[in-house]
């Protein structure tokens, strides 16, 4: 019996022999091979994408640093006016003494309530009236006309600085829109202001134009419905009397009558 036990020991140290001598032997093939037979590694475990990152919410977003514009400096409206002085005379035209007044088939001169009317019956023709005092030599006039029956090129206007000799400066209006200063001295006419378009000189009839006009020795300075419309260096006429114009350019009637005149001194 003891013999067969220390076989049973025997034949167990040999099996155990052989397990560790096979496993011994497989590490040292696997130690031998290169690397291309070496049993392949296992696949990289890819790194977990980062998560997105979240906008950041800005409840007092920034805004442009906004542009400086200079602050535009606003002067007073220029007073082209010049300074007048004491009312030389006014008249509403009820004394028929200062005018020259005239009638006939075709045309007249007559006075009206508190206006003198020029009325043209016949094509192409040129009527006007003076008033026989006084002589003015630096005034402002200030007065209304109104064209009544007028079409296209047909004027109406002031005369002034008429002398007897008939040298004077004629400002005429046209019905469509037109104004133009003549002068006419010692026999010759001559246009220092052309005629010209003006917003303030009204079309067609029946209308109104508020005009003022400051004469002085050196310059004179026009003004139609209170705006500004030249002013020119004149002194060849120094002075003579006042007077209105009427002209049927076209083959029309033409009316006009003019009111509420006011000449005043002018200042220095």
């Amino acid at each position: 019996m003891m013999i067969g036990l220390r076989r049973a020991c025997h034949l167990l140290h040999i099996r155990w022999l052989r397990r560790w001598i096979g496993f011994f032997a497989l590490l040292i093939q696997t130690a031998c091979l290169s690397p291309s037979e070496a049993a392949p590694l296992p696949p990289p475990i890819p790194p977990s994408p980062s998560p997105s990152p979240t906008a950041t919410i800005i409840w007092f977003p920034p805004t442009a640093t906004p542009t400086l514009v200079p602050t535009a400096v606003i002067t007073p409206t220029v007073d082209l006016r010049p300074q007048i002085g004491a009312l030389i005379f006014r008249d509403n035209f009820v004394d028929g003494s200062y005018w020259s007044l005239a009638q006939n088939e075709s045309s007249s001169i007559a006075l009206g309530k508190n206006e003198i009317t020029i009325a043209i019956a016949q094509p192409k023709l040129y009527l006007y009236t003076l008033r026989k005092a006084p002589q003015l030599v630096n005034f402002y006039l200030e007065m209304t006309l109104w064209p009544n029956l007028c079409q296209g090129d047909d004027e109406y206007g002031v005369l002034f600085r008429v002398t007897p000799n008939l040298d004077f400066y004629r400002l005429a209006l046209t019905c469509n829109g037109q104004l133009r200063l003549d002068r006419f001295y010692q026999g010759k006419a001559s246009v220092p202001y052309p005629k010209t378009y003006s917003g303030a000189v009204p079309l067609g009839a029946p209308s109104s134009v508020p005009i003022s006009i400051w004469a002085a020795e050196r310059e004179i300075i026009l003004f139609i419905n209170n705006e500004f419309q030249f002013s020119l260096p004149e002194a060849v006429i120094p002075a003579g009397n006042l007077g209105f114009f009427a002209r049927s350019v076209s083959s029309s009637a033409v009316t006009v009558n003019f009111s509420d005149l006011s000449v005043y001194e002018i200042l220095p």
